[in-house]
């Protein structure tokens, strides 16, 4: 590999010996000049072998060679030279005016096409390299301007100044471009998500209802049929942007957790503007959960209400209830990891229990 491996990848390719492939480039080169641009077209284009272990592949597969700003430096040596012979050229084509024009475009196309996948190339060097080459083209086309109006000269400057203007627009075009592309792929998933909602809504979710509904409200099939119902209709119509950390999403998740665990079917009912809450809160709201679904089972109210102040969440069930006044001393549940918990975090709890079941009630600050 003396440059960048092409005449021994050519070789390879056509079954030649490496020597006589480079000697054919030399000819090239000699022979008309065609030998350079015919190499650099293939270390261009052609794709890299693929390496054998992850460290060549991040040591020999990127081209290190920064292209475009080789041909950015080769433009501003070609417009000073048009820059000089602009004065003396008469009704000729300023010398070098061309090869800006050539220089600048290269430079533009080769950050946008190979430097854009590049992990090694930044992005604030491809804005580098074309904003330098639409100034370069600007002032040039600019001075042409100025100079007498042959018209070789007044052609070279309108296409320097409208290569200019295009070169600033491109990034903004391609971002405008890529945003609608975008929008219209999230509308076309949206609408194929709606339509297997819908199915799945007709079909799946009836069904699962129906199976809650013929089985024992307590029994092993319809908490599975629970549990699924949940999952999928989560799954179905999860808004997007919801942070995970959310109170009313965790009290969904552990709501569903319990009803795996235990002959229960909570209900998730929430109010307000999704808000996080203090680890106190969500703690005591938890404890509560898994009280009821321990000691009453069957059917269990969750309901948060989130108010710009506070946040308030009532679990309510509707077992046989019981006295907090006369817990024993040795069962800290409620005493402690509900009531004791909400009042060291400057909240409040308070429990309501009778024959016809418990509610108990926790107000917490937002966080």
């Amino acid at each position: 590999m003396l440059v960048a491996g092409v005449c021994a990848a050519v070789a390879r390719h056509l079954g030649l010996r490496v020597r006589s492939v480079r000697l054919l480039a030399l000819v090239l080169t000699l022979a008309g000049g065609s030998g350079p641009l015919l190499y650099g077209w293939l270390w261009a284009f052609t794709p890299h072998e693929p390496a054998a272990t992850p460290a060549e592949a991040d040591t020999g597969a990127r081209r290190e060679v920064p292209g475009a700003a080789l041909l950015l430096v080769l433009a501003v040596a070609a417009a000073l030279l048009t820059l000089i012979a602009a004065p003396s050229a008469g009704e000729r084509l300023p010398g070098g005016a061309l090869e800006t024009i050539v220089a600048s475009s290269a430079a533009v196309a080769w950050s946008l096409g190979l430097d854009r996948g590049d992990p090694t190339r930044s992005a604030r060097y491809g804005f580098v390299v074309r904003t330098a080459s639409a100034a370069l083209l600007l002032l040039v086309g600019t001075a042409l301007l100025l100079q007498q109006p042959w018209v070789l000269t007044t052609i070279a400057a309108v296409l320097m100044l409208t290569l200019g203007v295009v070169v600033l627009l491109i990034p903004r075009v391609v971002e405008l471009w890529s945003e609608v592309i975008a929008e219209r792929s999230g509308r076309v998933r949206e609408e194929q998500r709606a339509e297997i909602a819908a199915h799945l809504h007709d079909s799946v979710l009836q069904t699962l209802a129906l199976i809650q509904n013929r089985a024992e409200p307590q029994s092993e099939i319809a908490r599975l049929a629970r549990a699924q119902e949940r999952e999928l209709r989560e799954w179905l119509f999860a808004e997007p942007g919801v942070d995970p950390g959310d109170l009313a999403v965790e009290l969904q998740r552990y709501a569903a957790e319990l009803e795996l665990e235990y002959p229960v079917r909570f209900e998730v009912v929430t109010v307000g503007e999704a808000a996080l809450s203090s680890g106190a809160l969500a703690g005591a709201a938890r404890e509560a959960m898994l009280n009821a679904a321990r000691h009453a089972g069957g059917e269990v109210s969750v309901y948060l209400e989130a108010s710009p102040e506070e946040l308030t969440v009532f679990i309510r069930d509707h077992g046989p209830g019981f006295d907090p006044a006369v817990v024993e001393e040795g069962r800290l549940g409620v005493r402690e990891s509900i009531i004791g918990r909400m009042t060291r975090s400057g909240g409040a709890a308070a429990v309501r229990s009778s024959v016809d079941g418990t509610e108990i009630e926790l107000r917490g600050p937002r966080a």
